[in-house]
């Protein structure tokens, strides 16, 4: 006997990505109910690094600082690429996090679960997706003795998604070739090849014993450990294929990279994960919506998952609350795909090119390549374009008006409005869009739609705009100089483009 529910979304998936959804979601007022097959969170430490970009839009509502509480402790370093030995350098970019930040996943899903719950979003757990369905007027979701019937589903159900393959989508792109294995492991005793502190991705790798292998310490007696074969040890008949992973298996590459005196005392959690790359062709199917790594996988090469799966949240929930409250102008939806996918096609494509340069036993024209890209990474100019592309810092749209800003990123800046002093971030903590008059060109009497903030302020630095309507994702929408007309003109252009962004 199936018991029957109705809500106007259900997501499929407590991971990062459907739950920071289930946030926006809910802070939006939209009824949202999170099924997750798994009875209870895995405390693993897999995608444990939160890039700068996804620091600023967990910031601009209010998530940031619970979870730097959570954080590892360590030195600030810059981000990788292909465990180069060249930190990235995301000052440039004008951003208050220029550094990756380490925090457990689980960490992070254990916050993002507890603000969406508090917001008004339900979370079952233990409850696998077994069916689903979509019409015209919605979709309907059988799990384990439920049926749920919602205006959309959102499928945030990992690489091996099954509302996808439910649906007998096709998910295209390239098998992996290489397994490799994450474990959280307590160590008893070390040797003095083990790191002792957190430090850049390239101190961290090592190689030995035909693995290659990364140790990275999480504090006390634990570590995360990520290790595979390199080509030479690939070489001997490879028979682990996706059976669990025993204690002999950790600690014979455990020995083999770090010496026998290194000893495994016990193994918290672990896993295995390949280097494919593949994509969905289309993030939306009717009533059906794909995001994070259900939508995309990819070799896990300068910690882009995790963000990326949470960004795609952040473009996703502000249109699709619009979408469910009959607020979205058409096509507004649409845009989610039009605008995430070819970020992700631009991981996919990086992360190939890591891949190459990251191989433990590279060929002589590999090595060669090797040291050319090390040197242009540290010519300042390539250093900033490579750290925009790993930390999302570079991610603009496709120009939507005629100001060069239209479509940018917005950065933090420091405000002064008539409350006193403040940050632009701390503009977005309910989820709405700004329209930030900072030259008093905005008319008085402007009446806004639902869901957009008119803020008067002036800030220090130069913005390059009088007025701009910024996005409840951090993006500028529309722009105006201060020789733009500020009549009627003015009037009417902001009002079509506030039109098009609540």
């Amino acid at each position: 006997m199936l018991t029957e529910t109705t809500t106007e979304v259900v997501i499929a998936g407590a991971g990062p990505t459907g739950l920071m959804l289930a946030y926006e979601l809910a802070l939006a007022g939209v009824e949202t109910l999170v099924l997750e097959k798994l009875p209870r969170r895995i405390e693993q430490a897999k995608g444990g690094a939160i890039q700068p970009r996804t620091a600023e839009l967990l910031e601009s509502r209010g998530l940031l600082d619970p979870l730097l509480h959570r954080a590892a402790s360590r030195d600030p370093v810059g981000g990788h690429f292909a465990a180069l030995p060249v930190p990235l350098d995301c000052t440039p970019w004008r951003t208050r996090h220029p550094f990756p930040i380490a925090i457990p996943q689980g960490e992070i899903e254990e916050v993002l679960e507890e603000r969406a719950v508090a917001a008004g979003a339900r979370v079952l757990r233990g409850t696998a997706v077994s069916g689903v369905g979509s019409d015209d007027d919605g979709a309907v979701v059988t799990a384990d003795g439920l049926r749920a019937r919602a205006r959309y589903l959102a499928a945030c159900d990992g690489g091996h998604s099954t509302v996808r393959k439910l649906l007998g989508l096709p998910f295209p792109g390239r098998p992996g070739t290489h397994r490799a294995v994450l474990a959280d492991i307590r160590l008893s005793a070390v040797s003095s090849l083990v790191p002792h502190q957190p430090g850049h991705m390239s101190a961290l790798t090592r190689q030995a014993g035909g693995y290659w292998a990364v140790l990275a310490p999480l504090g006390g007696d634990r570590y995360r450990f990520t290790f595979g074969r390199t080509a030479h040890g690939a070489d001997q008949a490879d028979t682990t294929g996706d059976s669990p992973i025993g204690d002999e298996e950790i600690t014979t590459a455990l020995q083999a990279v770090y010496g026998h005196e290194t000893t495994l005392a016990a193994v918290d959690n672990s896993s295995r994960f390949t280097d494919a790359t593949r994509q969905l062709e289309r993030y939306r199917t009717g009533r059906v919506l794909f995001a994070g790594d259900a939508a995309h996988i990819h070799p896990p090469l300068g910690g882009q998952g995790l963000n990326l799966g949470i960004q795609d949240a952040f473009n996703l929930g502000w249109k699709l609350a619009a979408a469910v409250q009959g607020r979205a102008p058409s096509g507004l939806l649409d845009s989610y795909h039009a605008e995430r996918h070819p970020v992700a096609a631009q991981v996919l494509h990086h992360t190939s090119a890591q891949r190459v340069l990251a191989d433990p036993h590279p060929s002589e024209d590999v090595a060669a390549l090797r040291d050319i890209f090390i040197d242009l990474l540290r010519l300042p100019d390539a250093n900033r374009h490579i750290a925009g592309l790993i930390s999302g810092l570079s991610l603009h749209h496709p120009p939507s008006g005629g100001h060069p800003l239209t479509g940018q990123r917005m950065p933090d800046a420091d405000l002064v409005t008539d409350g006193g002093p403040t940050r632009l971030s701390r503009l977005f903590g309910a989820g709405h869009a700004v329209l930030l008059d900072l030259a008093g060109v905005v008319p008085a009497g402007l009446r806004l739609p639902p869901r957009v903030d008119l803020v008067r302020a002036t800030c220090a630095d130069d913005p390059g705009a009088a007025a701009l309507l910024v996005r409840p994702d951090g993006y500028i929408r529309w722009a105006a100089d201060t020789s733009a007309d500020c009549g009627e003109t003015l009037l009417r252009t902001i009002a079509e483009d506030l039109a098009k962004v609540h």
